[in-house]
């Protein structure tokens, strides 16, 4: 039985789902290498009353998962190690990884530390190819962090999350939109947001076990059934999610950088990196401003940032309302001359951006609750 739903307007999106894979087992085993390949959890301190937070890969084949209490947790893994939690740690790493999303896309929705939509509809980055962006997000969080994600690529947001499941850890799941109906109609119903274990039992109580079956049952019986979420499951089992993603923060600077191979020593060296730099940064305020409106006010700062051979950061910003290459180049003589000998490892530019205006911040979607 085919679907009677208008599905154009999700066909039309480009929306990757990135998930950290066991991020913060992955953190600990990343920090301390003894931890690699031996069964771990994170939290349950208490075997008494303590509760798993998440746990690594060889861990999950002896059945331990998150939110199992610690003594279960022991007894099905008597070698599980269990590691205290370091929150701050998992917060920078979750920080660091964000800045790469937003070299992408401004349009960003984060789920959890370890989880974030990205709607990459408008990115001009790898010929607008959302597989080949994923790969390259992928690619960079573990050159720069030595942490693995796994990606799901779909032309709807519900889709993409479930498809970043399809191929952990560490591997990418693409669902094109001529692929998307045949993907859904087999799917389990389990697998979608917001079906849990009572509406799960029910479903099945019913014989409905896949989104076929849905399709397959009569569309006014299946929604009186469910109420509310009758509507939602229906359309999620019909591929349809027209949702935008809910934009959590505003973005305050736009900027880029270069982690040099080699250091280099002088300023011509640093000019000559700086003007490609330039450039790329171009790129990503103009696909940043395609989207809002009135771009030149917005802009309030230019920054040059040097990185020297014994890590110390320096920070060169002045106040500039227009794009401006050359004032960049001004910047960095100012920059430069703090180096006092010491040669160069990493240069940067960015430009600040003005609040949005309060008309602008209304246009914002609002936050959906239905996943």
């Amino acid at each position: 039985m085919g679907s009677n739903v208008d599905v154009d307007a999700a066909i039309a999106r480009k929306f990757i789902h990135i998930d950290m894979d066991c991020f913060y087992a992955a953190v600990e085993m990343r920090d301390d290498p003894k931890l690699k390949d031996v069964p771990i959890a994170i939290g349950g301190s208490s075997k008494q009353r303590g509760v798993i937070s998440t746990c690594n890969y060889p861990a999950r084949k002896f059945g331990v998962r998150s939110a199992m209490a610690t003594a279960y947790a022991l007894r099905l893994c008597p070698d599980l190690v269990l590691v205290k939690g370091r929150m701050e740690k998992y917060i920078e790493e979750s920080r660091r990884i964000r800045k790469i999303f937003e070299d992408y896309t401004d349009i960003i929705e984060p789920l959890s530390l370890d989880e974030a939509y990205l709607d990459v509809t408008h990115c001009s980055l790898h010929e607008n190819s959302a597989t080949l962006i994923a790969n390259d997000i992928r690619q960079r969080i573990y050159k720069e962090t030595q942490l693995t994600a796994s990606a799901g690529v779909a032309p709807c947001k519900f889709v993409a999350k479930i498809a970043s499941d399809e191929n952990k850890p560490n591997g990418i799941c693409v669902i094109s939109p001529a692929n998307l109906d045949a993907f859904v109609r087999q799917l389990d119903l389990k697998k979608i947001p917001g079906v849990g274990k009572v509406t799960l039992q029910k479903l099945h109580r019913m014989g409905l076990y896949t989104c076929q079956d849905v399709r397959n049952f009569p569309k006014e019986r299946f929604i009186r059934s469910f109420g509310k979420f009758g509507k939602v499951l229906w359309e999620r089992s019909h591929g349809v999610d027209n949702r935008e993603l809910t934009v959590s923060r505003e973005r305050k600077s736009i900027g880029v950088e270069r982690t040099l191979n080699e250091d280099i020593t002088t300023y011509e060296q640093c000019d000559s990196v700086l003007s490609g730099l330039i450039n790329k940064l171009q790129s990503r305020c103009d696909n940043h401003f395609s989207r809002n409106e009135k771009p030149t006010s917005r802009i309030v700062s230019h920054a040059v940032k040097l990185k020297f051979s014994d890590f110390q950061l320096t920070t060169v910003e002045h106040r500039r309302a227009v794009f401006d290459r050359g004032f960049f180049s001004q910047l960095l003589v100012e920059a430069f001359e703090r180096a006092k000998g010491r040669s160069i490892r990493l240069l940067g530019v960015s430009v600040g951006l003005a609040p949005l205006e309060p008309l602008q911040q209304l246009a914002l979607p609002l936050e959906d609750n239905n996943d």
